[in-house]
């Protein structure tokens, strides 16, 4: 997967194409990153991006033009998506990145400034935000995204099945973890994960799931087909609690 970078401030990229998941990818082949200045590709004289919006209002709009330049000089891909980070955009999901992980190629358009010309929305393919609160451009929302599609990519953590089981992935949160060891401050690891049953590991894990579920982010199971054995374990929490 390509994944470039249209922004103002490539040096906030240094550090983490270089480091952790990102750097583990791209030395793998499943990633490669273009961090590229649309400024550079600005037709006014003193290289600004922006300009006072139509109507008057406080604060500066990012011209469409250097964007418009910037993603022509991209060679274009069969499976390719364009992105938009802005508050407007859809509600970013662990499903949206798994939509997003299947193209062959991304392009972030990471703004700056009060907003975009509303004529930048035509260039692109999604529209994403990434929570119902303001950052100071694009870049950091960027990241976040990349980050979620980088690491279900085949064979970048070295075990799919850890994407497959991450939280939200299956509609849940994840279920708690253990490790050594088996007692520490008088806390102690719950005794089924101990017993080397799997069968019964595995039910603990998923009505686990269900609880942190049921407890913390109610909303999540209103958009979940839940079985009849997850109607079941729910009474019993509603019962218990």
């Amino acid at each position: 997967m390509n994944l470039h970078f249209l922004t103002l401030f490539p040096e906030m990229f240094t550090g983490v194409k270089e480091s952790s998941i990102w750097k583990q990818a791209n030395d793998k082949g499943s990633a490669t990153y273009t961090i590229t200045n649309f400024r550079d590709y600005t037709d006014n004289k003193h290289k600004k991006v922006d300009d006072y919006p139509f109507g008057g209002g406080a604060g500066m709009v990012l011209r469409a033009q250097p964007i418009h330049d910037a993603l022509q000089a991209i060679p274009r891909t069969e499976k390719e998506r364009v992105v938009l980070l802005c508050p407007q955009g859809e509600a970013y999901t662990q499903k949206k990145a798994e939509e997003l992980a299947d193209a062959d190629q991304i392009v972030f358009i990471c703004g700056h400034y009060e907003g975009y010309d509303e004529r930048i929305r035509t260039l692109v393919t999604d529209e994403i935000s990434v929570g119902d609160y303001v950052l100071t451009g694009g870049e950091l929302a960027s990241m976040i995204v990349a980050d979620s599609v980088i690491r279900l990519q085949p064979g970048v953590l070295g075990n799919d099945e850890s994407a497959v089981k991450d939280s939200f992935s299956t509609g849940l949160l994840e279920h708690p973890q253990y490790t050594r060891p088996a007692e520490w401050n008088g806390l102690h690891v719950p005794e089924v994960l101990l017993s080397g049953h799997h069968e019964r590991i595995h039910e603990w894990r998923e009505k686990e799931a269900l609880k942190r579920t049921w407890q913390r982010r109610p909303d999540l199971l209103e958009q979940k087909e839940l079985s009849e054995r997850e109607h079941v374990w729910i009474k019993e929490f509603e019962g218990n609690n």
